[in-house]
């Protein structure tokens, strides 16, 4: 360190925790009596809620800053609108500062909470931390202190914890809410409505707990759908609590084998209330596949049912109840839903891609709509599907109309499945082809292959999907006519060109596939 940077004063970016002079840690207690300048924010009506905290560590004989700023909510005529009148507040508020600090005079700058969490320090930090000798000092921030007030866990096990401002978009707010295991929802008083609007459309609304001023003058919690939004202040949070349940309410429900599930004796948890059947789709493979609302769900569920190796991709989550079965019960395994449903279970039916697409959704709906279960409330969640994602791969070879073939026919007879593929060929249709082949089915792709080579050049390009987004992913492009049915398997979906499709080597060596937007006259 240099002559002169020894000349200068130190920076300290000081938290004060929520609210309660008691809380304010040691050392800032320690930094802010011994600081030659201490300084601090406030809306244009003078008073610092800072200042206020700090008051009992000030000695009287320092250097007050009072940075003050010109605009809070109000609009500005600014030539940079809002942000710019902040930009210029921000650099003539640093500028006073490293007079200071260029004097020899330790700064410190109080911040409500902790300093670098939504903290007006953080301003004065990014202009003025590379230029000066520089400590912060944490504080306890208000999504523990609204946690320690509601006495509920923010998060436990493999939980994660989501911090939501609430100045987003309606929209973002209700798919990061429907995402979040657990959340905090921060900068309430205006945006409550549509805060409330995002809870209650994620379906998180009973969930929610309010929290206003924790730790300070007029303290107030409460179940957030019962708090009037004309008496909301900035300084309050939204919480949805730790979703793992209290000792005293976790219920053991004993684990049926899916065939008995009509037998089983499972236990109504207590608090659920009415019960629920939600099919989530979960894409094709991990996580990286699931939509927010389908990971809200996931997350909200009491029990989950599916064939053992989709229910698998699930995370393990404390006080949920797992029902894994072979893949091929699922109308037995629709049933064991809807019967846990009606004892006030909320069940998720876990499928792969999108439940309504050759998935878990026409099976659980087939069940529902008997007279036995008419008034178990259904939901379908959509996902991904293995064709989109196979396409996204390739290029675009779905650019253009598209038919969706299976050829199992453990369900339909093959003269069926051969009837569509003549009659979508015949329509030069794309075709993806789900189900192309089993252990027990290794002729339906060679089947298929000689149909189309009827309607189709050898040249077509065909997409060879297999295991998209998983370990062994591999995708590869081949021509109809050398389609080896040898090479395709139960994981793996084929897309055929039209005759349109285009199959194009590009500038790295990479060849993508693509069906226009225009067919010709």
């Amino acid at each position: 360190m240099t002559e002169q940077q020894n000349a200068t004063g130190r920076l300290y970016g000081v938290g004060l925790g929520p609210g309660d002079p008691s809380l304010v840690t040691v050392r800032a207690a320690e930094l802010i009596g011994k600081a030659d300048v201490v300084a601090y924010h406030s809306a244009r009506h003078g008073r610092s809620i800072a200042r206020s905290i700090a008051e009992r560590y000030l000695t009287g004989g320092q250097i007050e800053e009072k940075l003050v700023y010109p605009i809070t909510v109000e609009t500005t005529d600014h030539p940079g609108g809002y942000r710019g009148a902040l930009d210029d507040f921000y650099e003539e508020a640093a500028v006073r500062l490293a007079a200071h600090l260029d004097a020899g005079r330790d700064v410190v700058v109080l911040a409500e909470g902790d300093p670098l969490f939504y903290g007006s320090y953080q301003h004065m930090h990014k202009r003025l931390a590379h230029r000066y000798p520089t400590e912060v000092v944490p504080g306890v921030t208000s999504v523990s202190a609204a946690a320690a007030r509601l006495g509920q866990a923010l998060t436990e096990a493999e939980e994660t914890l989501t911090i939501i401002p609430g100045t987003l978009p309606e929209e973002e707010l209700t798919a990061r809410i429907a995402s979040a295991d657990s959340a905090v929802i921060m900068k309430l008083g205006r945006t409550f409505p549509a805060v409330r609007r995002a809870l209650e459309r994620a379906g998180r609304l009973d969930d929610a707990q309010y929290v206003e001023r924790a730790f300070m003058d007029g303290e107030r919690t409460a179940p957030l759908a019962d708090v009037d939004a004309e008496t909301v202040p900035y300084f309050s949070v939204a919480v949805l609590p730790s979703k793992v349940a209290p000792l005293e309410a976790v219920v053991s429900v004993p684990a049926a084998s899916v065939p008995e599930a009509s037998e089983s004796e499972a236990s109504e948890p207590e608090g659920v209330g009415a019960g629920s059947v939600t099919v989530i789709g979960t894409g094709p493979a991990g996580p990286l596949w699931l939509t927010p609302e389908a990971r809200g769900a996931l997350a909200a569920a009491t029990d989950l049912v599916g064939y053992t190796t989709y229910l698998d991709r699930v995370p393990v989550r404390p006080g949920q109840q797992r029902h894994g079965s072979d893949n091929k019960v699922e109308s037995e395994r629709a049933e064991f839903a809807l019967d846990l449903a009606r004892r006030g279970h909320r069940v998720a039916v876990v499928s792969s891609g999108d439940p309504g697409v050759f998935a878990m959704a026409t099976a659980v709906l087939e069940v529902a709509c008997e007279e036995t279960y008419r008034d178990v409330p259904v939901r379908i969640v959509p996902g991904m599907t293995a064709a989109h994602a196979a396409a996204s791969r390739a290029g675009a070879p779905l650019g253009h109309d598209y038919a969706v073939v299976s050829l199992s026919d453990r369900l339909k007879p093959w003269d069926v499945v051969a009837k569509r593929l003549r009659a979508a060929a015949e329509a030069d249709l794309v075709l993806a082809l789900y189900n192309p082949g089993s252990q027990s089915r290794t002729t339906q792709v060679g089947r298929a292959r000689d149909l189309l080579l009827e309607y189709r050049a050898p040249g077509t390009p065909v997409v060879m999907a297999r295991d998209v987004g998983g370990p062994t992913e591999r995708v590869r492009t081949v021509r109809l006519g050398e389609l080896d049915p040898t090479q395709v398997d139960m994981r793996t979906i084929l897309l055929i060109g039209s005759s349109q499709t285009r199959a194009v080597e590009r500038g790295n060596g990479t060849e993508v596939v693509w069906t226009p937007r225009r067919y010709p006259e």
